[in-house]
C-alpha cells in the first residue's frame, strides 16, 4: 500500500505541476496533464477534509513526486476500507489519497495546486452520500450590507386562500 515512500524517483517530464502543503513544507509535483479529477463524496473523504466533497485529481505513481518535505508526511492506513491518507504533520493538511485496488495511482487534492492540472472534474464518487446541508445549485443572491457574501433565500410558502397565519400567544 505504501508504493509512493518505497518507489524510485523518476525523472521528471518537460511539463509539470506543482502543489503544496498550506504551510508549504510539502511540496508535490505531478506530470501534466494528470490522469483524471473528480468530486469525492464519501464520509470518509468527508472526515478527512471537514468539507461535504473534495475534488481530486488522479495520477500514476510514475508520474508523482514529492518534492520537498517527504519527512514531514504522516500517514493513516483505512485497514476495513483498503484505503491510506497522508497528511502534513505540520498543518494537517490532506496531501495524498490512495486505494489499494488502484496500486500504480495516487490521488492528490485539487486545492494543492495553483495551476491548472489538465483535467476538468466530470466525475461524482458517492454522491448519495453528499449531507443534506452540502450547497445543491439552488439560486443565490448577494446579501445586502457583506459585500461578496450569497446566500440562498428562503422558499416562499403559499398559504391557502382566505386563511391567516395563526396569532402567537
Amino acid at each position: 500500500m505504501n508504493a509512493i515512500a518505497n518507489r524510485k524517483l523518476r525523472k521528471p517530464s518537460s511539463a509539470t505541476v506543482s502543489a503544496q502543503c498550506a504551510c508549504g513544507r510539502v511540496r508535490l509535483e505531478i506530470d501534466y496533464p494528470a490522469f483524471w479529477a473528480w468530486h469525492d463524496h464519501s464520509r470518509p473523504t468527508q472526515l478527512a477534509h471537514g468539507a461535504a466533497y473534495a475534488t481530486y485529481v488522479g495520477v500514476w505513481t510514475s508520474r508523482f513526486r514529492i518534492t520537498l518535505g517527504h519527512q514531514r508526511i504522516v500517514r493513516f492506513e483505512d485497514k476495513a476500507q483498503h484505503t491510506a491518507r497522508s497528511f502534513c504533520s505540520t498543518c494537517g493538511t490532506p496531501l495524498l489519497f490512495e486505494r489499494s485496488r488502484s496500486r500504480g495511482m495516487v490521488n492528490v487534492p485539487r486545492a494543492l495546486f495553483e495551476t491548472r492540472t489538465g483535467r476538468e472534474p466530470r466525475y461524482h464518487i458517492a454522491l448519495e452520500e453528499s449531507p443534506e446541508w452540502a450547497y445543491r445549485g439552488e439560486p443565490l443572491g448577494p446579501l445586502k450590507a457583506y459585500p461578496g457574501v450569497l446566500w440562498a433565500r428562503p422558499r416562499k410558502t403559499r398559504r391557502a386562500a382566505g386563511r391567516r397565519p395563526p396569532l402567537a400567544g
